[in-house]
């Protein structure tokens, strides 16, 4: 039976779909007013980015203090492109200052229907999602981060000691894999969460094994921050994301050894977007060849930050990591295009990444 490429492509941002953002939030108490004050600004500004279509804001009937905000855009890179940028920060730091909580979830648009649809004309269908996609429903996200020049090996060793945290978060929300790499003063951690990402993301900040190592490092760091303030935290982190914009994984039996690997793409200015997309078709493309060695692949983007991670069926032998997934000459010059050359270095290059930690959940009973 031949597979389809749904079948292998879990996640992407680059199939031209329409993206529907749901943005649940519980606010502080008598907060109602003051937020619906922001969000009237919220939506004045957000109404000029390309890609945004329109909004919804939602106030449940039930508990006044749940509100629910819907945004409808042209494409999830329209929309990452403004999450990921330092004004999205600034922009939605006074809806923030009133919420308790807030969980954003974002959809690709399948199918439309309705008397709504009907009577309007439809767009385009290059803009609906054609195929639902498959996977073992696996959230996967990237912090990344830098601390000062000189001060790498006390990081590494820190963030390679720690105690793993308890992997089931609650009934539905299991921690599968923590994945910890560097390059030069660059941070970044990979997670692999089965459930709520943000349940995840939480339950292990809070463990004290965790807590002491990220005390620890906190004068190593190049921005600071302030865990134990919650605004502090949340700029931190959200500053610190590195979204997971592609997967595709190998189907059939998993090999005897498979090492894991990871890439640092410096792209050049404003190339990061173009830098992924060219990455997840090469990524496509390998997939259908049965003998390819790479069993999956993730792409973490923002701005002009590309990662990807990766699984190799062996160890990556005499090819070195970096050229998995470019096979042609052509392929090479589009790569070297797209990537920022460091000064007097040579020609541009991904970096392969050295792996500090990896850590799996043991199996469940």
């Amino acid at each position: 039976m031949t597979t389809t490429l749904s079948e292998r492509v879990s996640q992407s941002a680059f199939d031209g779909s329409m993206l529907r953002v749901v943005l649940l939030m519980d606010l502080h108490e008598g907060a109602q007013q003051q937020f619906f004050e922001a969000y009237e600004q919220l939506r004045h500004d957000i109404a000029a980015v390309p890609g945004h279509l329109g909004d919804q804001l939602c106030q449940s009937f039930e508990n006044p203090s749940q509100w629910l905000i819907t945004s409808e855009w042209e494409s999830a890179p329209q929309y990452l492109a403004w999450v990921n940028s330092e004004r999205h920060v600034e922009q939605v730091r006074p809806l923030g200052a009133c919420a308790r909580t807030m969980r954003p979830l974002q959809f690709t648009v399948l199918r439309e229907t309705g008397k709504r649809y009907e009577e309007a004309a439809l767009p385009p269908r290059g803009r609906l999602q054609p195929a639902p996609r498959l996977g073992a429903g696996i959230v996967r996200h990237a912090l990344t981060f830098t601390v000062k020049p000189g001060s790498e090996k006390q990081v590494a060793d820190l963030l390679s000691s720690y105690a793993s945290p308890a992997a089931q978060v609650d009934e539905h929300t299991r921690l599968c894999r923590t994945s910890l790499f560097m390059h030069g003063n660059r941070v970044v951690r990979t997670v692999e969460v089965q459930g709520d990402l943000v349940a995840a993301l939480r339950h292990v900040s809070q463990q004290p094994e965790v807590r002491a190592v990220e005390e620890a490092i906190n004068p190593y760091l190049e921005q600071a921050r302030d865990l134990s303030d919650h605004e502090s935290a949340r700029m931190f982190f959200m500053r610190a994301a590195v979204p997971a914009v592609h997967h595709i994984s190998a189907t059939g039996r998993e090999p005897a050894e498979v090492t894991r690997h990871a890439l640092f793409y410096p792209a050049k200015p404003g190339c990061g977007p173009a830098l992924a997309k060219f990455l997840s078709r090469q990524d496509e493309a390998a997939a259908r060849h049965t003998k390819s060695p790479v069993r999956s692949s993730s792409i973490f983007q923002r701005d002009d930050i590309v990662v990807r991670l990766f699984d190799v069926a062996g160890a990556p032998g005499e090819r070195p990591a970096k050229d998995f997934g470019i096979e042609s000459p052509h392929q090479a010059a589009v790569l070297e295009r797209l990537l920022a050359a460091p000064a007097g270095a040579g020609p541009a290059a991904p970096h392969p990444m050295n792996l500090i930690t990896d850590r799996r959940a043991a199996a469940r009973p």
